[in-house]
């Protein structure tokens, strides 16, 4: 079968430009499926709960929603990846803040001491570490998406699973060069997707 594929993740113009508008939902979903899991692994690190980590999830998209229509991308300023890390690390002071008033001095003591500086380069060490991981995690779920099945099958039991090459042959119905080639052009697809999102969000 064809190893081909959609471009599946727009160049960051192109994906600023449509979430300009309010009423593309397709594009404003794909920015969800893309960026949730970023957005809350960070908050988890700086020691939110669960429901917190959630809560900075939705309230970091809503104001992402109301700041895209004035958003002008200008690299001399700063990238869109270091402003939707600033979108974030604001909503998990929010979340701090109100435990704050609710008066849960020891877990807001932890979240405070993850925070103790919101300039630090500890936070973009966090955002990017954090980062690394979704944007792997992307990637590859999107390939996924896109290839014959069997063809990731091959490829997830062989990598993921750490089955022998022989055993996944002799599983699929293919030869073990079959297992190898579909190792190498499906790490290749992960690898280039990567790209692009590392790409969309300088």
């Amino acid at each position: 079968m064809p190893w081909h594929r959609d471009e599946l993740i727009p160049t960051r113009a192109t994906l600023i430009h449509r979430l300009k508008n309010w009423q593309d939902q397709s594009s404003w979903q794909e920015f969800f499926d893309t960026y949730w899991k970023l957005i809350y692994g960070v908050a988890r690190q700086a020691g939110l709960t669960d429901a917190e980590a959630q809560d900075v999830v939705q309230e970091t998209m809503v104001s992402v929603a109301r700041h895209m229509a004035g958003f002008k991308y200008d690299p001399a300023i700063g990238s869109f990846k270091a402003w939707l890390l600033k979108m974030t690390r604001w909503r998990i002071i929010d979340q701090a803040r109100k435990r704050d008033r609710f008066g849960d001095a020891a877990t807001e003591q932890n979240v405070a001491e993850a925070m103790a500086d919101p300039a630090s380069p500890d936070w973009d060490q966090l955002w990017e570490a954090e980062w690394q991981k979704n944007a792997l995690g992307t990637a590859m779920d999107r390939i996924r998406r896109t290839l014959d099945p069997q063809k990731y099958q091959i490829f997830d039991f062989y990598v993921n699973k750490e089955w022998s090459p022989q055993r996944v042959a002799e599983t699929f119905g293919v030869s073990v060069a079959q297992v190898y080639l579909a190792k190498h052009r499906v790490t290749e697809l992960i690898r280039e997707e990567v790209k692009k999102l590392e790409k969309e969000m300088k």
